[in-house]
């Protein structure tokens, strides 16, 4: 399949991104990120190996509409929610 990434065209296929990133280790996932056999990649990184360019040059945007269009899952990491700390000495009451 024809993608553009960065203003590059590339042919890719799912199986040549597979075999791209086999023997890959997965960095750790902060935001947006594909799954790819039973590893999740950071989307960044499945780009900068995919096209052989640097990182700054595409958008994670890119990366994920064309893993999409490929057949593979791309998803958000979840942010952890914000838990309510309770004030320790209660509500402060005057005497």
């Amino acid at each position: 399949m024809r993608c553009v990434i960065a203003r590059f065209p590339f042919d890719l296929t799912k199986s040549g991104v597979v075999e791209s990133m086999k023997g890959v280790t997965p960095e750790l996932v902060s935001g947006e990120f594909v799954i790819i056999g039973r590893r999740h990649y950071p989307a960044k990184q499945v780009g900068q190996v995919v096209t052989r360019q640097d990182r700054r040059d595409f958008s994670t945007g890119e990366v994920l509409r064309a893993m999409t269009q490929l057949g593979f899952t791309c998803r958000t990491r979840p942010t952890a929610a914000s838990a309510l700390v309770a004030d320790p000495y209660g509500p402060r009451t005057e005497q």
